[in-house]
């Protein structure tokens, strides 16, 4: 509660007017917020209105997704197991294949490891003959 000074004529008059302009810009911002809540109630309103009726949409595309989706699992239950019986023919075949190309990628592998020590053994070589040389350039000087 707001107490107000005294003065001779009673209350000091410009602390309240200052309450009054206070309390007067106080209302007018709660009755603007008021507005503006009573406008947004009425667009959620109409949005939950939207909503509900896409809601019923959705449930009756939803009813028609599922016959149909009931058809596809049918249908895609059929084509699997002919899927699953090629696949199966085909698997030892694959298998096969990998495993050839698995020993050819390790016999290369192995060849390429001995050609790199082969390399490695060679230029160090080339390098320990050319530090011998730079030695003698040195040791003639």
């Amino acid at each position: 509660m707001k107490k107000f000074s005294t003065s001779l004529y009673g209350y000091n008059k410009t602390e309240v007017a200052r309450f009054v302009n206070d309390v007067a810009k106080e209302y007018e911002s709660m009755l603007n917020n008021l507005k503006k809540r009573d406008e947004e109630i009425s667009n959620l309103r109409k949005e939950l209105l939207r909503y509900q009726n896409l809601e019923n949409t959705l449930n009756k595309a939803l009813m028609v997704a599922e016959d149909a989706s009931s058809q596809i699992k049918r249908v895609a239950r059929d084509e699997s197991k002919s899927i699953i019986d090629e696949a199966r023919r085909n698997a030892s075949r694959i298998v096969n294949d990998a495993l050839m190309k698995a020993e050819k990628l390790e016999a290369d592998g192995e060849r390429l490891r001995v050609r790199i020590v082969a390399f490695k053994q060679r230029f160090r070589s080339i390098i320990e003959t050319e530090l011998d040389s730079i030695d003698q350039i040195e040791e003639n000087y």
